[in-house]
């Protein structure tokens, strides 16, 4: 067990002693050291009397309750409609040029438009995050739903097997490798979104507090604030790849086995 967290986490160490050394004889006000932004994320955001101060607690908990939302529901809308688009022939005749035509155009893009449709604040962010992020979840369903045997699917539909019963038992098992791909690749999106929205569009959030700091020439909350988006896109993602474990050992099973 030690010696694989050595293994994993062992360059960490070393890029931060030579940060240190690095920033220190530099003397660039633009580059704190560590352990300034360590001293100073500490009497910021750490030092309060359940660890998390009321800062911390302000910002983080929404940007949080955003993030994981806005995800939860782009899945649900994003593999729906990308599982119906790829089974159903004449939908995607009719769909596909508008997913072509809302996948380029970037999501900061969008604010503009969602400031005029929606009240500034949360719902302004929420339609950003699941703007950017539902392409990935949606085409990796299309590209999943229309990658099944079909061979399966007419001896199940010679067998009498229902149609609810076809989709839980062959179509959504067969897609859902391609459609976790893009399930990982929407959760460091979300993130990525939940920023750029509240820098412009938020009186609170991580990304409010990155671009208070900055209005405040405050470099080492500025360097903070990376530190818990690095540390936050890190657990996000390793809590994501144990559920994908959980949910596809079946997967990695009948590939061993082949």
């Amino acid at each position: 067990m030690i010696m694989t967290l050595v293994k994993r986490f062992w360059l960490i160490p070393v890029v931060l002693v030579a940060w240190e050394l690095v920033t220190k004889s530099a003397a660039n006000p633009y580059f704190p050291p560590p352990t300034q932004i360590a001293s100073h994320m500490y009497e910021l955001w750490f030092s309060g009397p359940y660890v998390l101060t009321d800062e911390a607690v302000r910002n983080w908990v929404p940007s949080l309750v955003r993030v994981i939302g806005s995800w939860s529901a782009a899945v649900v809308i994003g593999v729906a409609l990308g599982v119906a688009i790829g089974r159903i022939g004449q939908l995607a005749d009719y769909i596909d040029p508008l997913v072509e035509f809302g996948r380029a155009v970037p999501p900061p893009a969008m604010l503009p438009v969602f400031l005029v449709l929606f009240t500034m604040g949360t719902q302004v962010q929420v339609a950003t995050i699941i703007f950017g992020i539902i392409w990935p979840i949606l085409l990796n369903s299309i590209d999943g739903a229309r990658s099944v045997d079909r061979l399966q699917i007419e001896t199940a539909t010679v067998f009498g097997v229902s149609a609810s019963l076809r989709f839980f038992r062959i179509i959504l098992p067969a897609a859902s490798p391609k459609i976790f791909a893009g399930l990982r690749l929407s959760v460091s999106l979300a993130l990525i979104l939940m920023v750029v929205s509240e820098l412009k569009a938020s009186t609170e959030g991580i990304g409010y507090l990155l671009s208070l700091a900055s209005d405040n020439v405050d470099f080492s909350a500025i360097w903070g604030g990376v530190v818990v988006l690095g540390v936050l896109g890190y657990v996000l993602n390793s809590l994501f790849l144990m559920a994908e474990r959980r949910m596809l050992r079946w997967h990695r099973g009948a590939r061993r086995t082949a």
